[in-house]
């Protein structure tokens, strides 16, 4: 099928050499023209455009001329305000309201779910009032109103590859979170994720949780990904207060799809070598 990615960043690009090399023509987007060449070199017909939250760019419509639009923007709430994503979606579903795009895959995250130290499920956050982040829920539910059949994956933190827990914390001393549980997805498991439903015929709706199914504590992460990357390991302290948390369940993805999670222990996630700068 043509397939079109809005945003061939972190996820988007190697999710678009994927389906690519799965056979089918892959349009993806980029708001880098220094990118364009890379995009075109692994096979992707390149496009520059941007929401700002207005449509910018040339070539929307050709763009839009395709059987899947798959929306892979990061909704970045804290820089821009939270009114800034909702309107990027507002003013791409008026575009594909005039566009022959039969389905979308929205990419969302578990930072809609409150921390309420229990388990999370997608019926847990069905409205803005229910979320930690309602703009991104008021996002989703734009993608979803849409007259196609729209599917919305709520990801964890994206971790594997260069992006290792233990980095982010290496040296630091007296941290209080050492008991919280992650929910962490391994970017080779949202890309399969991804790729799993573009060749499903049967879930083209709905709301799915897209999370590593064991969730380890902060501490046990850290360290597995510290001493053995060169990075000093960090320091624990009993917290003064009680730190909520929330489980977010990827049961439904699991039990409904027959989805199998390449790394369901982010313990074991894969990484590539790194070096510290």
């Amino acid at each position: 099928m043509i397939i079109s990615i809005l945003g061939c960043g972190w996820l988007g690009f190697p999710l678009a050499k994927t389906l690519a090399g799965q056979g089918h023509t892959v349009k993806g987007s980029t708001t880098s023209l220094n990118k364009l060449a890379l995009l075109r070199k692994a096979g992707i017909q390149p496009f520059c455009l941007n929401l700002t939250p207005d449509a910018q760019g040339i070539g929307w419509d050709f763009f839009l001329k395709t059987d899947l639009l798959i929306v892979n923007i990061p909704p970045r709430l804290e820089r821009a305000g939270v009114a800034f994503h909702p309107a990027q979606m507002a003013a791409l579903a008026e575009m594909l309201m005039a566009s022959p795009v039969r389905r979308v895959v929205y990419v969302s995250s578990t930072s809609v779910y409150p921390e309420l130290n229990r388990e999370m499920t997608e019926e847990d956050v069905t409205t803005p009032a229910q979320s930690a982040a309602p703009a991104l829920v008021v996002a989703e539910q734009l993608i979803q109103a849409l007259p196609v059949p729209s599917l919305v994956l709520r990801c964890g933190g994206l971790m594997g590859y260069e992006r290792i827990a233990g980095k982010y914390v290496s040296g630091k001393k007296n941290l209080e979170t050492g008991d919280v549980p992650v929910n962490y997805v391994h970017r080779d498991d949202v890309v399969l994720a991804v790729t799993h439903f573009v060749a499903s015929m049967v879930h083209q709706n709905g709301v799915f949780n897209v999370v590593a199914p064991q969730h380890p504590t902060r501490r046990q992460i850290y360290q597995a990904t510290c001493l053995p990357f060169g990075y000093e390991m960090p320091t624990f302290v009993q917290p003064s207060v009680f730190w909520p948390f929330k489980v977010v369940s990827s049961q439904k993805l699991i039990s409904q799809t027959n989805f199998l999670f390449k790394y369901p222990n982010p313990i074991l996630f894969s990484y590539a070598e790194t070096k510290i700068q």
